[in-house]
């Protein structure tokens, strides 16, 4: 398999991301990457070019830049050249730890959405730290701030495949994020997404579920709009590191006691500091599109290149974009029925 990666996307670009591809390289000898950036740049930090090209590109999409506008007026950056790599059959697949709404847009104008979907959404894997698995997707968390209840009903099916095809998660349960687990909480959308979703037996939907009750294996599969599931992610992942720090801080702070109990408990703290890194999980894929597209961090270091490569690696091997084709293919009479009814009610 092939993957094309935006050498210049990143905080750390494009030095930890050609640390990361090597190591990639490395761990699957069935991948090879296409890393696309300036050559003068990029070339001189590639230690060993098996399995690599370097294709040259002059211009780089900065962070702050206006996606939509940067994308069609830098044709010769390394985001846009790493999308057109897949829209044109030469790579499988796209990752970029540049700006965000950019790489969204190179997915859904170059890439392309699968047809049938009606919004690509961008999916998130987090830690479960209590429940039958370890871990559990969330989305949409940033791709589109506005949603109908069609787009929240398609979500649904595509986060129950990637559940199962890229983390092993058999039947995985479907969740609806709601302010209470009643069926007839919420607003006008979520009560009407909870009515479809709870007509379709193909999903294992067990009902809405709270946000304290994520990381404590409420769902396997949480569903929510852009705008929530955005502000959801940030305030878990704000409030975790808030939780650390401030337990690193009492201790920096106390007494011979507090030190000497930090020392005994060290093992715990790294367990716990592992068990709350959802960058070990990869990055945020925008499922809905015709190819994996892959966002990881913009402060990811090499070893979270490398895990977001191997979930790359373990998406085009299982076919997960290939089965949601599929699935919507074999389903899109039903689908145009559904979408009716949604927009009726």
């Amino acid at each position: 398999m092939k993957i094309a990666v935006d050498a210049m996307g990143g905080d750390y670009a494009p030095t930890e991301v050609v640390k990361g591809v090597e190591m990639a390289r490395d761990l699957h000898p069935d991948m090879e990457f296409l890393l696309f950036g300036p050559k003068d740049q990029v070339e001189p930090l590639v230690a060993n070019t098996e399995r690599i090209t370097l294709v040259h590109t002059e211009q780089v999409i900065e962070m702050g830049e206006e996606p939509v506008k940067a994308i069609k007026a830098k044709k010769d950056s390394s985001m846009v050249k790493a999308a057109e790599a897949v829209h044109n059959g030469e790579a499988d697949a796209f990752l970029s730890g540049g700006n965000t709404g950019a790489l969204l847009a190179a997915g859904l104008f170059i890439v392309g959405r699968i047809k049938g979907i009606e919004r690509p959404a961008l999916t998130t894997t987090l830690p479960m730290v209590e429940g039958p698995n370890d871990k559990f997707v969330m989305l949409d968390v940033g791709a589109n701030a506005d949603s109908r209840a069609f787009h929240l009903y398609q979500y649904a099916f595509m986060g129950a495949y990637y559940a199962d095809a890229v983390l092993g998660i058999q039947k995985p349960r479907v969740g609806l994020l709601n302010n209470g687990t009643e069926a007839d909480k919420g607003d006008k959308l979520h009560k009407a997404v909870h009515e479809l979703l709870a007509a379709n037996h193909d999903l294992n939907f067990i009902g809405n579920v709270e946000s304290r009750e994520l990381l404590n294996g409420a769902a396997d599969v949480v569903v929510t709009d852009g705008f929530t599931g955005n502000a959801a992610l940030k305030s878990t992942e704000g409030t975790a590191l808030t939780m650390l720090n401030l337990i690193k801080r009492s201790i920096i702070n106390g007494g011979l006691k507090d030190k000497l109990g930090a020392y005994l408990l060290k093992d715990t703290f790294n367990d716990i500091n592992t068990k709350l890194d959802y960058s070990k999980y990869g990055g945020a894929v925008l499922i809905g599109v015709k190819a994996p597209v892959v966002k990881m961090h913009g402060s990811s270091k090499a070893t979270t290149v490398r895990n977001t490569l191997g979930q790359i690696h373990t998406m085009v091997k299982s076919n997960t974009v290939g089965k949601i084709v599929d699935y919507f293919n074999t389903h899109a009479d039903a689908m145009k029925a559904i979408k009716q009814e949604a927009k009726n009610n």
